[in-house]
Formats: C-alpha cells, sequence, structure tokens
C-alpha cells in the first residue's frame, strides 16, 4: 500500500499528536501529514510544554492550531496513528471503515504514548522521546 496522507491522532490535539506530526512532517516533508484531536482542544495553540520539548529537536510548533477529528480526515488518510488502545478501539467503532488502516504510533513496540497534559516538563520530553522512537519503526511501512 502506498502511504501518501497520515493522520496522527490524541485527545486534545496540543500534546501528543502535533508533536508526532511534526517529526513526521520533518521525516517524510514530501507526504501530507495532519493531526486532530477525540476531543479536540478547538482553535487551541500546542501546549507550551510540548513547544519546549520540540524546540530540542530544532522543530517550531509555534503555528500549530488544534482541530477536530472528523470522519472525513479519516477517510483522507492511508493511514491513521493513534496514541492508545482505547483511542484505537473507539475511532474504529464509530468510524467502521477506519478498521485496517488505524494503528497505534507504538504498534511495533506494543506502547501506548501517555498523554502529557497537565504534567511538568520532564513527562512531556518523556513523550517527546518515545513518540520519535514509534516513528522510526514506521520507516519500513511509509
Amino acid at each position: 500500500m502506498k502511504i501518501g496522507n497520515i493522520l496522527v491522532v490524541c485527545v486534545g490535539n496540543i500534546c501528543r499528536s502535533p508533536m508526532a506530526e511534526y517529526f513526521l512532517r520533518q521525516k517524510y516533508p514530501h507526504l501530507h501529514i495532519e493531526s486532530a484531536g477525540i476531543s479536540a482542544l478547538v482553535g487551541h495553540p500546542a501546549d507550551q510544554k510540548a513547544i519546549t520539548a520540540m524546540s530540542r529537536y530544532n522543530i517550531e510548533l509555534k503555528n500549530h492550531v488544534a482541530k477536530q477529528l472528523t470522519a472525513d480526515l479519516i477517510r483522507q488518510a492511508d493511514l491513521v496513528l493513534v496514541m492508545s488502545q482505547n483511542q484505537l478501539k473507539h475511532i474504529e467503532q464509530k468510524w467502521s471503515f477506519s478498521t485496517g488502516k488505524t494503528f497505534r504510533l507504538g504498534h511495533w513496540q506494543n506502547k501506548n504514548v501517555a498523554d502529557p497534559f497537565q504534567h511538568e516538563q520532564l513527562v512531556f520530553d518523556e513523550a517527546c522521546t518515545l513518540i520519535q522512537s514509534c516513528i522510526a519503526d514506521w520507516q519500513p511501512y511509509i
């Protein structure tokens, strides 16, 4: 399967999915990559701690604006990457057509990426490192 469009999903679309989106954009500039939230804080920028975590990789998150997950976004995606098993189940139950193209970002490590929201900077930094590691695992498939 040829991957042209990747959608990254978390809950609020201000921490994990923007970090993953921007890492993916850096690694695959020729692909269309976006992110959204199941319960997005629509219109909000990325969390300041996520911005700080990503700045250590020289990746700028300041232009990110959170948006809500929709059926159309899932339809357009060739690959949907979520942060947890619960998110995977939720999306496949709500949008059955997503089955077969929706996976956990940490699929190859059998890991969820825990939500760092409202935790200290260290938790964001650890989430950022895990996200980068999980993205590397997808390279043979993208």
